[in-house]
């Protein structure tokens, strides 16, 4: 569906989850592929994947050192980029009242859901026009940058501070020819946050009416969405949210219960998830 000849792609947090189907997906369409990956078993695995074509960086995305030394790799092996995918996001287990977060946690929440980005995107922008016109950046926000979360406020708002990034980044690098678009996750099941291991048993038997399309989603799912605003079939779309979510923010807290019968109602122990 998607041609990537000729092209390369940096996929942050590639080794796993989302940022490896993302990766595979961009090398199944002919691109040559970077990864940063900071767990080193994950980076050895996804380069065994990619083979010699791909290039994998173990590093954290939060360190400015690693980050600059990716961009020298990158220039030195392929001498320019063509697509950015800031994929990093992470809530750190940090589910808990903000008045309850520490000032290291906070820190460390922004760093790793909206610093981070800033700095890759920075470091990664010459190389970027260095390709011209066509050059494509997508990030990961989560449907939590759009509806309140309870117990989640700082890593909420950076999700919702990448919407502000990237549309306005994208009016600045419109004359460039190189497009900005973000994509809003609901919940996907990955080793990050392992769904069906979360799901209590007395629960379980909701998930079909928990989202519109009764399921959660797929690391495939998400990799789509990146591809089709990476490429030319894109090309006149920037500074946007496609919101990848079954239709859960659209529900906005409706759904239905076991009779099929629309509700607004709470239905479920808890909130449904092991926190």
């Amino acid at each position: 569906m998607f041609e990537f000849r000729d092209k390369v792609a940096l996929v942050t947090g590639g080794g796993a989850g989302i940022g490896r189907a993302t990766a595979e997906a961009f090398a199944a369409a002919g691109a040559r592929v970077v990864i940063v990956e900071r767990d080193p078993d994950r980076a050895a695995d996804a380069q065994a994947a990619l083979g010699t074509q791909g290039l994998v960086i173990t590093g954290d995305v939060t360190d400015a050192a690693v980050v600059q030394d990716a961009a020298r790799q990158v220039e030195a092996r392929f001498g320019g980029l063509d697509v950015l995918v800031n994929n990093v996001g992470d809530f750190l287990n940090l589910a808990k009242p903000f008045a309850r977060q520490t000032a290291d946690e906070i820190a460390r929440l922004t760093a790793t859901n909206l610093g981070q980005v800033f700095g890759v995107t920075h470091a990664m922008l010459p190389l970027l026009k260095r390709r011209g016109r066509g050059g494509s950046i997508v990030s990961v926000s989560s449907i939590e940058g759009f509806r309140g979360i309870p117990n989640c406020v700082v890593y909420a708002a950076c999700k919702a501070g990448l919407v502000g990034f990237t549309k306005s980044l994208a009016l600045e690098l419109a004359a460039d020819g190189i497009r900005v678009n973000l994509i809003a996750p609901e919940t996907t099941d990955t080793p990050q946050v392992p769904v069906s291991a979360m799901i209590s048993a007395e629960n379980a038997r909701h998930m079909p009416s928990w989202i519109p399309l009764g399921r959660f989603g797929t690391p495939m799912d998400m990799a789509n969405g990146i591809l089709f605003l990476a490429s030319d079939k894109a090309a006149w779309i920037t500074g946007t949210t496609l919101h990848i979510d079954g239709g859960a923010l659209a529900a906005s807290g409706w759904y239905r219960d076991d009779r099929g019968v629309w509700t607004n109602m709470p239905i479920i122990a808890g909130n449904g998830l092991g926190f």
